[in-house]
């Protein structure tokens, strides 16, 4: 299986940045891991919130194909300890899913197109986070993940 972390505009920070990508390294010693970065939405003075998930929505559906299974990080969405989040990603790993796609939306969460192709939602907690340091946070969970799947000595409970 493929993972593909989809995020809304480049990280003005170094720092998180260098985080996501030694997230992904080490993903990639277990699956096939990527994130893509899709370009900030332009004028966004001149648009509403709407206008703005909608523009975003799009450039994020013309990354999906059918066979994708959509994961959206959304403040809505089901929070599991780090354990279960392993599980989650196991179920995904059995199912025969070829491309599980993960999606951080901007500020301003998702259109509703992208909701209604969604399969799942998944939140990192109740708090508010920016959409920019969430990508260090959630590439180090799935990290995490694959450790508590191969019983690394890195998850401790």
């Amino acid at each position: 299986m493929t993972i593909e972390l989809i995020v809304i505009g480049k990280t003005d920070s170094k720092e998180v940045a260098a985080l996501v990508e030694l997230y992904a390294r080490r993903v990639n010693f277990y699956c096939k891991f990527a994130v893509m970065t899709l370009p900030d939405v332009r004028n966004t003075k001149s648009l509403t919130v709407k206008q703005q998930r909608t523009v975003e929505g799009e450039a994020i559906l013309r990354q999906l194909t059918d066979g994708d299974f959509v994961a959206l990080l959304d403040e809505r969405g089901t929070e599991f300890r780090s354990v279960e989040f392993a599980l989650w990603v196991q179920k995904r790993l059995n199912s025969g899913v070829k491309r599980l796609v993960l999606v951080i939306g901007g500020p301003y969460g998702f259109s509703e197109e992208v909701y209604a192709r969604a399969d799942a939602k998944l939140s990192l907690s109740r708090m508010t986070f920016s959409h920019q340091i969430v990508r260090a946070i959630f590439a180090e969970q799935i990290y995490r993940a694959f450790t508590i799947l191969n019983n690394e000595p890195y998850h401790h409970e």
